[in-house]
């Protein structure tokens, strides 16, 4: 979970910068580059090392600082997975649409920010009146107020010392979004936006709270104005064309009827699982959460168990993608979907209402301590 601090005792770590290589040295001491040429009359022209011929890095180019009542970020290709800091802004729209490897946020008010992929962690330190939409491995707050937020998260989300906070599924789109999931490490289908631990919570008190679950995102978070650098990205939060699945996540199932719905890996997995969701979620039913883990042989004694045989061969072939769907009479309708749509897929799914019940709560069970949650 890392280590935290108190109020009192917390202070932020510096900004690091980005670095360039030293030169290289000898054994005395001097620069290799330097030492190397020969001597004589007839010089030749010194070594050319790697980071000679590299691009000099401008810690500028990585942070945005005291930015008021304007609209800025960075477009795509101009982070290519560097970490991001963003500070002091207010009244702000921030689009960074481009993969990143941390990103952090400190003392900005009444800003409404969209975040890229973020390979490693996003931490929000002193902020108030925040709107944001964000994909990331690991998600954290410190002393912020009302903070809404539409989240892709693929481990536990953490907030400390903070209030009024809510949370929505991520739902977003833009062109390059697909790649740089990939580029960051991370999968659509793990997402842990509703499962938020408060660190420090306040007895009769809520700190954190789900949005309306017909939030709808542009709402709170505008697209950039016409005369933006960032018209030319074509963005959408339509929850048909968002590349994370919309899940129900934590909110009250509608019923007590769900499936365990699995896609072993192939060629097709990832079109196949979004196939699924839009066959399955077009005749009434509701996709409840989505998993992407990898699956040792006794993984799957231990989670199919009667049904193991002959699904350990296809889990050496990569990692399974699970969904959990919901709605009465939801269990025919997935057999159907397998039989007409996925004859020729492997897949597992839940023979009858009894079982699913005992299918979702191994495999999902499994998954979230695999994945340490």
């Amino acid at each position: 979970m890392g280590c935290f601090f108190s109020k009192k005792s917390r202070r932020k770590s510096p900004v690091k910068e980005p670095t360039v290589p030293a030169a290289e040295k000898d054994a005395t001491g001097n620069n290799v580059a330097e030492s190397a040429a020969p001597s004589g009359t007839d010089q030749a022209a010194p070594k050319q090392y790697s980071w000679d011929k590299r691009e000099k890095v401008d810690p500028k180019d990585f942070m945005l600082t005291g930015v008021k009542d304007a609209t800025v970020g960075r477009l795509p290709g101009k982070l290519n997975g560097q970490q991001f800091v963003i500070q002091d802004c207010e009244n702000c729209n921030i689009f960074v649409f481009d993969h990143s490897a941390t990103v952090t946020i400190d003392d900005c008010v009444n800003c409404h920010i969209v975040l890229g992929p973020v390979k490693g962690s996003v931490f929000f330190r002193d902020c108030k009146d925040i709107k944001c939409v964000v994909a990331c491995q690991q998600f954290r707050t410190r002393d912020c107020k009302k903070m809404d937020v539409f989240l892709c998260c693929a481990t536990q989300p953490i907030i400390e010392s903070s209030t009024s906070m809510k949370f929505g599924c991520f739902q977003y789109y833009y062109p390059d979004l697909a790649f740089h999931f990939k580029d960051a490490g991370l999968s659509i289908f793990n997402n842990n936006w509703s499962n938020i631990h408060d660190f420090t919570p306040v007895s009769g008190e809520t700190n954190w709270s789900l949005l309306p679950e017909d939030a709808a995102v542009l709402e709170y978070v505008p697209p950039p104005d016409s005369e933006s650098e960032f018209k030319s990205v074509r963005i959408s939060a339509d929850v048909n064309r968002s590349i994370v699945p919309m899940t129900k996540g934590g909110r009250r199932k509608d019923s007590e009827e769900s499936c365990l719905f699995v896609f072993f890996a192939g060629d097709y997995t990832i079109a196949n699982a979004r196939k699924l969701i839009d066959e399955i979620t077009s005749k009434g039913f509701t996709l409840i959460q989505t998993k992407e883990v990898s699956m040792r042989p006794e993984d799957v004694n231990r989670v199919f168990q009667n049904n193991s045989e002959g699904l350990i061969e296809w889990t050496t072939k990569g990692p399974v993608v699970a969904l959990e769907l919901n709605g009465d009479g939801v269990v025919e309708a997935c057999r159907g979907i397998a039989n007409e749509v996925f004859s020729g897929t492997k897949v597992f799914v839940s023979e009858n209402k009894t079982s699913a019940s005992r299918d979702v709560d191994n495999f999902f069970n499994f998954a979230d301590m695999q994945m340490g949650l």
